[in-house]
């Protein structure tokens, strides 16, 4: 079986004030990075639109609404000083979640070993009703819950390594059982949450804080001491991703200090685990990462560690 690259033109059309770190260029720099030879054996897809149905899995059909509504035919809308609408914004977000969950359909399926999706914006900041942190839906959750409406996955475990927490996937899953949200991520740094004593109703929220300036070490032991071990005990019929690379050390956006070899590593380790319990099943979204020379090597690695080169 093969690994599935989703992405669309549309990502591309979601703009940005000028200076803005989550830009159209993002994608760009990782699309080039993936037409190297070497990933020639990649199945590329583009992502389908997704439907008000999957969207609304995780966030309530007044706030999607308002949303959809507050999309603009020109210019931008600001919903905070970090997250803006613009006339393309919402046809991005929505293949966004059409391709998590068409990742999750082929991977389910047994079509694909795994599945990356190289869309933008990206969403794990999206809470339940509020868009924040350059998020409108929330992807990477809407994947997991995609997985256990259609594929009956009893147990989805979501492993965020952005280097910002996120808070809106915590609080998605915050009293739900049957979903493991585990993050490894700087404090204090945006949006303030993620300290270890947030643990959720069922303890299936994990949180491990990394200090500046730490890097390839310290975050090799947190993966190993504070995530690995919860994801293999809770035995996942998927894996998702949040693949953030905002962690990496010329990122401009925190001060962690992390190589591309450390993504591959983590990859590797999580494709162990899906191995042992999940049948190799897992789906990656991207999320942050706003150097666009680290975001291209750290997500060359994380793709060819889930092609297995």
């Amino acid at each position: 079986m093969t690994t599935l690259l989703i992405t669309h033109p549309a990502g591309l059309l979601h703009a940005m004030p000028i200076g803005h770190p989550e830009r159209p260029d993002r994608l760009r720099a990782v699309e080039r990075a993936l037409e190297d030879e070497r990933f020639a054996p990649l199945i590329r897809v583009e992502a389908p639109l997704g439907t008000l149905e999957q969207v609304t899995l995780c966030h309530p059909e007044p706030y999607v609404q308002a949303i959809l509504d507050a999309s603009p035919r020109e210019g931008f809308v600001y919903l905070d000083a970090d997250t803006t609408l613009s006339p393309g914004t919402v046809e991005a977000a929505l293949r966004g979640i059409g391709g998590a969950t068409f990742a999750v359909d082929e991977v389910m399926t047994g079509k694909a070993r795994n599945a990356f999706c190289a869309m933008r914006p990206p969403g794990h900041h999206a809470e339940r009703e509020r868009a924040m942190g350059f998020c409108f839906f929330n992807s990477a959750a809407i994947a997991a819950r995609h997985a256990q409406k259609e594929h009956g996955a009893e147990r989805v475990a979501i492993v965020d390594w952005d280097v910002h927490h996120g808070n809106g996937t915590q609080d998605i899953f915050w009293s739900d059982p049957s979903v493991l949200y585990a993050s490894v991520h700087e404090m204090p740094l945006y949006p303030g949450t993620g300290a270890p004593s947030e643990r959720g109703t069922h303890g299936t929220i994990v949180n491990v804080a990394l200090a500046a300036g730490d890097g390839s070490d310290e975050f090799r032991d947190a993966f190993d001491i504070g995530i690995l071990p919860r994801v293999m005990a809770f035995r996942p019929d998927l894996i998702v991703v949040s693949a953030g690379f905002d962690a990496h050390w010329r990122d401009p956006l925190a001060d962690i200090n992390l190589r591309e070899a450390d993504f591959a590593w983590a990859t590797r380790k999580l494709m162990e685990i899906a191995d042992r319990h999940a049948g190799g099943r897992l789906v990656s979204v991207l999320e942050g990462g706003y150097d666009l020379e680290g975001l291209a090597k750290s997500t060359a690695a994380h793709v060819g560690a889930l092609m297995g080169s």
